[in-house]
């Protein structure tokens, strides 16, 4: 397990070696944040449908959009499995009947990795740059982050905490894998809402969430929402939690803040072999303990 802390703007573990490790689904919050960046500087509306689609940036964000997602797909699951190469996006689509919408865009709420695919097309358009540098043009390196990176073969993914993951090719992550340390996970979610980076009533809608229920058996959600690239909700203890969950073959991360006004901790932990409420659990667990003098007080 690799686990990092970040309270009061302090990374508790400055001397973490900076093993890189994928960073699975909180990828989307960095695309988020990178996207926000662009309504920031006026180049797109959040509720302005987009060019040729009936959705909007807000409902891609939101997983609001209508899109169905791959992972419904059960070749995909088996190819995966089987270490083929990812299909190229067109096939995917096609395989998925992608561009069908499953819904009215804002009616309703279902999971996409593909809307988030569709970000990253976005986000290139707008800055006429590849998603590689975009990203890091506009948050990466204004956040003063470093060693992070895309995956791009199966050997960016080779290393001993990685076995997992020794076959597994990273295009089969259709909007994009980052990898890095876990520390500059916990950072890079500290920063982003503590810095100067967005102005607040951006903050504000990425933080803004539909409600997707109640308790989630095995996991320490009481009333999870879904915001503009984080999950956000109640947990117990009365604390409210806002970050992202990322899983893929082997292994999972979790990268989550917990604040009082000016008050914050961010923790974030990565494990392999274990699921998504584990690490979950472990964080919120390092969250609430760092809770004493820093949050809820």
């Amino acid at each position: 397990m690799f686990s990092s802390r970040v309270v009061k703007g302090q990374l508790l573990t400055p001397h973490e070696p900076d093993t890189l490790v994928p960073w699975w689904s909180f990828t989307k919050t960095v695309l988020a944040a990178t996207a926000l960046s662009l309504v920031r500087d006026g180049l797109i509306g959040l509720d302005e449908p987009l060019p040729d689609q009936p959705f909007t940036l807000r409902q891609l964000l939101r997983h609001e959009a209508g899109l169905a997602d791959y992972a419904e797909l059960a070749e995909y699951h088996a190819a995966v499995a089987k270490g083929e190469p990812a299909w190229s996006a067109s096939e995917m689509m096609q395989r998925l009947d992608g561009d069908r919408l499953r819904y009215h865009p804002g009616t309703a709420w279902r999971y996409s990795n593909v809307g988030y695919w569709f970000i990253g097309r976005l986000i290139e358009r707008l800055t006429d740059l590849p998603l590689d540098d975009a990203v890091k043009q506009r948050v990466l390196t204004p956040l003063d982050l470093s060693n992070i990176r895309f995956a791009k073969t199966r050997a960016d993914l080779q290393a001993p905490h990685l076995a997992s993951l020794s076959n597994y090719d990273p295009a089969w992550v259709y909007h994009g894998l980052l990898i890095g340390p876990v520390s500059q996970a916990a950072l890079l979610l500290d920063r982003l809402f503590c810095a100067d980076f967005l102005p607040m009533e951006l903050l504000e809608d990425m933080q803004t969430t539909r409600t997707l229920g109640g308790p989630i058996p095995g996991r320490p959600w009481i009333a999870p929402g879904y915001g503009l690239g984080v999950m956000r909700g109640a947990i117990e203890g009365g604390f409210t939690v806002c970050g992202h969950t990322g899983c893929g073959p082997g292994s999972v991360i979790a990268v989550y803040r917990m604040c009082d006004g000016e008050r914050s901790a961010c923790c974030a932990v990565f494990e392999a072999g274990v699921g998504e409420g584990v690490v979950e659990g472990e964080v919120v667990g390092k969250l609430v303990g760092a809770s004493g003098g820093v949050v809820g007080q």
